[in-house]
């Protein structure tokens, strides 16, 4: 039984199809990217290097149609605010979340909405707030393409694990800690448990 998931969506062409990491996409449909690499459907049993992951994307921020365009630190504040009117509007359980200049983690309790339909209302808040904050322009993807990325959770300890890997985020990358108020704090809720 699925209790929650950890959501997952990156900046747009911040994981291209053959990044190589590996990625969820089955074809590339941008021509000019093609050359970059191999698409290989899944994460890589052996990871490259960050240097290799750099130069990769170096190469492919030349070739882009649009900037690559990572988020300030205020840009980070106004999506954490958008996600939680979406939190509130939607009455979902957020039990984690980081906002990071280039990808966002959410741990979210099960809902009548699926994954994918949760990632896709955050996206479109969150862009429609940055164009009318001024802070990126209509024709500027935000997104990568795709869903995004889910993990399903099954278990308290699930649980207990994704949280503790989205709220140490920030800091693995030198960030300060985020704390956001529409984030409800983890009491070993799990459907049918009565303790």
């Amino acid at each position: 039984m699925v209790a929650g998931y950890h959501l997952i969506w990156t900046v747009y062409d911040y994981w291209l199809p053959n990044d190589p990491r590996g990625s969820t996409s089955k074809e590339i449909r941008v021509e000019p990217i093609s050359d970059l690499g191999e698409l290989h459907y899944g994460v890589k049993p052996v990871q490259p290097s960050a240097k290799q992951i750099r130069n990769f994307h170096e190469k492919a921020h030349d070739i882009l149609k649009h900037p690559v365009l990572t988020f300030t630190d205020d840009e980070i504040l106004l999506v954490g605010k958008v996600l939680g009117q979406v939190i509130e509007e939607k009455k979902y359980t957020c039990y984690a979340c980081a906002v990071m200049p280039d990808h966002v983690h959410m741990v979210i309790r099960r809902h009548r909405d699926m994954a994918e339909e949760m990632i896709e209302y955050f996206q479109e808040a969150v862009r429609l707030a940055l164009i009318a904050a001024e802070m990126r322009i209509p024709i500027q993807p935000i997104w990568s393409d795709g869903p995004g990325w889910k993990t399903f959770i099954n278990t308290r300890r699930q649980f207990e694990h994704e949280i503790g890997y989205v709220e140490k985020n920030p800091e693995k990358a030198g960030r300060p800690e985020q704390r956001w108020e529409f984030v409800t704090p983890y009491d070993g809720w799990m459907p049918g448990y009565r303790g």
